[in-house]
């Protein structure tokens, strides 16, 4: 009865990672049409012949990314109402602050450096390559979880890292010597698949030392209140601050095709890691990112589909390699995952 119930919670443990991945690759098509819809466009417009196009585009990129976590938001405490949960947020914010300022922590990872370096890669080098370009964040993940939660990694596990690292050479290696070779006009958009990977990779580790005593459902919707709180309490007022006006273009974002293309952001990013988090309690931190990252392959698939738009043969290339390092860990004996630390 322990090995079955064992494996059953293994299951739902990488069930959960792959329709994590799904609706993480759908988000990837919002995410991208936002960019080409008013008010982005003119504000990255406008502010592109005074600052010019790299600064532009980071300032807007934070404003996109701020609306993006607005509407998460917005979904989480949806569906925590409907669970009834929103008492037991309340009481997790009250009496185990301990636990919250874990969650608290990785909104600062997840929300201004790997959302916000995705949106960077999205619109310097484009959808694909942001997608897949953030596969490598297992690696970072698993190492750190590895030394710092004291989560044990296999050795099949260990060979789907490397096998994952080489991938993310071959995504990167490729366009960056082509970019650098003519100028190097692109080189922040590759800087912000770093940032994504390095981002939510140290994001998961940081989670999971919060889901050790709370809920899945609570800890997500703790990280994107804390996410929101950065964006429009702290970064926004500071840019309004030194002139930009983030106001004026916030506020025109009230139009149909918009709010339904950040709604759609909204649930699509919002359920994903509601499916990420509880994940990592049930497989680990390492294996749960690690399955998660088909993300890229379902990305790809979704965008060609969606947006015509096919990658180059480094990105397919690279995407393959982490898609099979990622098999890799999934074909992993359940009962190798009995103990998520090592001894």
């Amino acid at each position: 009865m322990r090995q079955n119930e064992h494996k059953r919670r293994v299951k739902i443990g990488y069930l959960m990672a792959l329709f994590c991945a799904i609706l993480w690759g759908l988000w990837y098509i919002p995410g991208t049409t936002i960019w080409v819809l008013n008010p982005f466009d003119t504000m990255f417009a406008d502010l592109a012949a005074l600052h010019g196009d790299s600064f532009a585009l980071v300032v807007t990129a934070v404003l996109i990314s701020a609306f993006n976590a607005l509407t998460v938001i917005l979904a989480l405490m949806v569906w925590n109402g409907g669970l009834g949960k929103l008492k037991e947020m309340g009481r997790t914010v009250k009496k185990m602050k301990s636990c919250t300022k874990w969650f608290f922590l990785a909104s600062i990872f997840g929300g201004p450096i790997a959302i916000l370096g995705s949106f960077i890669a999205m619109g310097f080098v484009g959808a694909a390559f942001a997608a897949v370009a953030a596969l490598l964040y297992p690696v970072i993940g698993s190492t750190v979880s590895y030394y710092w939660l004291g989560q044990k990694i296999s050795k099949r596990a260990l060979m789907g890292i490397i096998i994952i690292i080489i991938g993310g050479f071959t995504i990167y290696a490729g366009g960056l010597i082509d970019d650098l070779a003519n100028g190097g006009g692109s080189l922040l958009g590759y800087i912000g698949g770093i940032m994504a990977a390095v981002g939510w990779g140290v994001e998961g580790a940081i989670a999971a030392k919060g889901l050790d005593v709370s809920e899945p459902d609570i800890g997500i919707t703790l990280r994107f209140l804390g996410e929101n709180i950065i964006w429009w309490i702290i970064i926004i007022p500071v840019l309004i601050i030194a002139g930009f006006p983030m106001f004026t273009y916030a506020v025109e974002v009230f139009e149909p095709m918009v709010l339904l293309t950040l709604i759609i952001a909204g649930i699509t990013f919002g359920f994903c890691y509601v499916a990420w988090y509880k994940s990592f309690p049930l497989i680990g931190v390492g294996r749960g990112q690690g399955i998660g990252n088909l993300y890229g392959l379902f990305a790809v698939i979704f965008i060609f589909i969606f947006l015509g738009s096919t990658p180059e043969w480094t990105i397919l290339l690279g995407g393959i390699f982490c898609v099979v390092g990622s098999l890799v860990m999934f074909t992993e004996e359940s009962l190798e995952l009995h103990s998520l630390r090592r001894e």
